[in-house]
């Protein structure tokens, strides 16, 4: 892509980077409003079958995923033009997420600022270690990346360990505003949990709530991993990298069918997402189609977004991702080099 187009691309995006009251407001119904009944039905048919309760709970998840990319565009306050209107929905859907808001948003808006800066990496982020790196790494600490990096450590104990462990706490160097925002979001996660435990039952509240937060976390963790985790991605040194490069040629254009698309939010439009986090999901499309160099970012799709789950390492000679089976000719490159000092840069899940 031409450098020049490169640079015109965000001012081209500004006139969708603006919020609709109506178009807020009518997604606001069409996913909270389905995400109550579904779990009232969920619940419901607990005195049927659980084989019942499952395919709906996995229905109940999407809308959840849904109420997450509200809480995301309230942290980019694009969802409402407030920043007060932005704040208080964010705190109440972070309640239903289970994400502190502050700290989600600081973390994240730090990830946009820094995606892809091979020497900034380590807040909002996936874990991610060069072929150097991760030769150069003590045994302990390629094996803490083995695991974090398996598919199924990811995905089956990722939600869990996202939910329970990682968002209960502050992160490291957190100020005061964000420490008071995860306190106060775990304790209304609390309350909300003994007020329906006491309204429905705490072993009922189990078999509803836990597969849909189980399921609702896979699908976020693989939403966030692919639209990063691709072959040609785009990682650069700081004094070669550029924000605008790093979000059209780092972030992904994730093809999905409609019905998936819509609820998704259409954060399968990272690439617009990331030149211009201020557009509002419901305008990521619009601003895909009106800008044609857009269309050229790497598209995936459900099939070969699947390859992405063998990429693990970064190769800085090649610019690609390379898995495991790659390092034996990859040493052969590093050999010659002098060795890289590791970096233990392991973040959450932004």
């Amino acid at each position: 892509m031409d450098p020049m187009n490169i640079a015109e691309l965000k001012k081209h995006s500004a006139p969708f980077a603006r919020t609709n009251a109506k178009a807020s407001f009518r997604q606001l119904g069409n996913t909270l409003l389905p995400f109550i009944a579904l779990w009232i039905a969920a619940y419901a048919s607990l005195s049927v079958s659980y084989w019942l309760t499952l395919p709906i709970a996995v229905v109940a998840a999407s809308f959840l995923i849904r109420t997450f990319i509200i809480f995301h565009d309230c942290c980019h306050q694009s969802f409402f033009k407030s920043r007060r209107a932005n704040d208080w929905l964010g705190n109440i859907t972070g309640v239903l997420t289970h994400f502190p808001y502050e700290q989600w948003k600081n973390a994240h808006n730090i990830h946009h600022a820094t995606s892809g800066n091979l020497d900034k990496r380590g807040v909002g982020d996936m874990w991610v270690m060069t072929v150097d790196e991760y030769i150069a790494a003590s045994p302990r600490l390629k094996l803490a990346y083995r695991l974090y990096r398996n598919p199924l450590i990811m995905l089956v104990l990722g939600p869990l360990l996202v939910f329970l462990v990682t968002y209960r706490k502050n992160r490291p160097g957190a100020k005061r505003r964000e420490k008071l925002n995860t306190y106060m979001t775990n304790v209304a996660i609390v309350a909300l949990y003994v007020v329906l435990g006491e309204l429905v039952g705490w072993k009922s509240l189990l078999l509803v709530q836990a597969p849909i937060l189980w399921v609702a976390g896979m699908m976020g963790i693989w939403l966030f991993y692919v639209q990063h985790q691709f072959e040609d991605s785009y990682f650069e040194n700081d004094d070669k990298w550029s924000y605008v490069q790093a979000a059209v040629e780092g972030s992904s254009y994730y093809q999905l069918p409609r019905p998936l698309q819509w609820i998704t939010g259409n954060i399968g439009f990272h690439h617009v997402h990331h030149l211009n986090p201020k557009v509002p999901n419901y305008n990521l499309e619009k601003t895909h189609l009106a800008i044609p160099p857009l269309q050229k970012a790497m598209t995936i799709n459900l099939r070969t977004s699947l390859r992405s789950l063998r990429f693990r390492l970064w190769d800085e000679d090649a610019k690609t991702f390379i898995g495991f089976r790659e390092l034996k000719s990859a040493r052969r490159k590093v050999a010659a080099k002098k060795p890289a000092i590791p970096v233990n840069r392991k973040a959450g899940i932004g």
